[in-house]
């Protein structure tokens, strides 16, 4: 809040508020010839619509509104200053730190995501087994999250059965999308896999007009042809194309948009326990109970110490980075659904696409990936449709 000083006399000019209705018949009066009140109180006389006489009492100040202006002095106020005052300090500095941790999450969700692709990256170049890294990393974070219920650092929720069906179909896909992910990334560039990975808007309108009615609007539609278009020119002109991390990354956009869409349909019966961070953590439990079987049936145990050994991989380093990449992994989800609880859907977008572009160009300087001219432009164009995207979602569309 802010106070100025104020000189009271009769001839002085009524102080007009800056608020857009200002009310002319408003007068402050007061005991002492001058005196310091606090603005909002000036605020309250012009949005109140009558007469407030003041008086010190106390060491504070008590006032009363009187409808008719007339019955006291037409006194009138003129401000000298007008200070910072401690009232509003509070709210003006709670107001900063939200701001300032607001930040700081999005800066660990971008550090998070591209260290995640960078060490993953690295493990998948010489250990080339999607599944059992996805594994890996579903069991990372499982043992995070029993860590985070059983210290007591996040509430354990109270789930029951019927949720757990509910939520099951989550799982699957979730499996599903990160696996796919983890193919992509194990044969193309990572940045060409989120070239790709930003056709899930074009997914995201094809689904849900399919599966929940809903109808895009044109400004929607028009978002979507640029991101097919830059996807499909930077997919022509790809030093490192491969069809198998093409239509990997391109299933790992129809799953993860899917579960958008199955989150919507299938309705979750929600308790206070359960929110986004608690959901994430029992999709991330169920993922490894999900996936562990298949991998073991398809590819084994090869994350063994005699066997990465026998391939004549560096233990250590294998060990260090899949960790690594696991924590990574979990901890950039957490984050982004910490973010998604303080922002709107929109901004949450908007960063989203923003931390796509941060993840290519670091991932390009570091893996130094050959990138042409035209791969540039036709990447370019597909972010800048998916950041058009993201803007004019705003405009809700027309349920069938």
């Amino acid at each position: 809040m802010q106070s100025a000083a104020f000189s009271l006399s009769p001839s002085t000019p009524l102080l007009r508020s800056r608020s857009t209705n200002p009310n002319p018949r408003c007068r402050i009066l007061s005991a002492s010839p001058t005196v310091k009140l606090p603005t909002a109180l000036i605020r309250g006389c012009v949005a109140g619509g009558g007469l407030r006489a003041i008086s010190p009492r106390l060491g504070g100040w008590e006032h009363a509104i009187s409808s008719s202006p007339s019955r006291r002095p037409d006194l009138a106020v003129r401000a000298s200053s007008i200070p910072e005052s401690a009232d509003e300090s509070p709210a003006k500095a709670n107001e900063l730190v939200q701001t300032l941790l607001l930040g700081s999450l999005f800066g660990l969700w971008y550090l998070f995501n591209i260290y995640f692709n960078i060490y993953n990256k690295q493990v998948l170049k010489v250990f080339p087994n999607p599944l059992t890294i996805t594994t890996c990393q579903f069991l990372i974070g499982t043992v995070l999250v029993l860590f985070m219920w059983t210290t007591t650092l996040y509430r354990r929720p109270k789930i029951t059965s019927s949720q757990l069906v509910a939520i099951l179909p989550l799982a699957m896909v979730h499996t599903l999308g990160n696996l796919f992910t983890n193919m992509s990334l194990g044969k193309v560039a990572v940045s060409f896999t989120h070239t790709i990975k930003a056709m899930e808007p074009f997914f995201s309108v094809l689904l849900s007009a399919l599966f929940l009615g809903e109808q895009p609007s044109v400004w929607v539609l028009f978002s979507l042809a640029p991101i097919v278009g830059g996807v499909a020119l930077a997919s022509m002109t790809e030093a490192s194309f491969n069809w198998a991390g093409f239509w990997s990354a391109m299933a790992s956009n129809l799953t993860f948009q899917s579960r958008n869409v199955l989150s919507k349909k299938v309705m979750v019966k929600r308790e206070e326990s359960l929110d986004n961070i608690n959901l994430f953590s029992i999709i991330t439990i169920m993922s490894l109970f999900l996936l562990a079987p298949f991998t073991f049936f398809v590819e084994g145990i090869k994350f063994t110490p005699s066997y990465i050994q026998s391939a004549g991989l560096n233990l250590k380093q294998l060990y260090v980075r899949s960790l690594l990449a696991g924590l990574c992994f979990h901890a950039y989800q957490q984050v982004s659904y910490m973010i998604l609880s303080r922002v709107s859907p929109v901004t949450h977008s908007v960063g989203n696409c923003v931390k796509r572009v941060v993840v290519i160009v670091t991932s390009v300087l570091f893996f130094r990936t050959p990138v042409s001219p035209i791969n540039s432009i036709g990447t370019g164009i597909a972010l800048a449709g998916v950041f058009l995207y993201s803007r004019v979602k705003k405009i809700k569309p027309k349920t069938a």
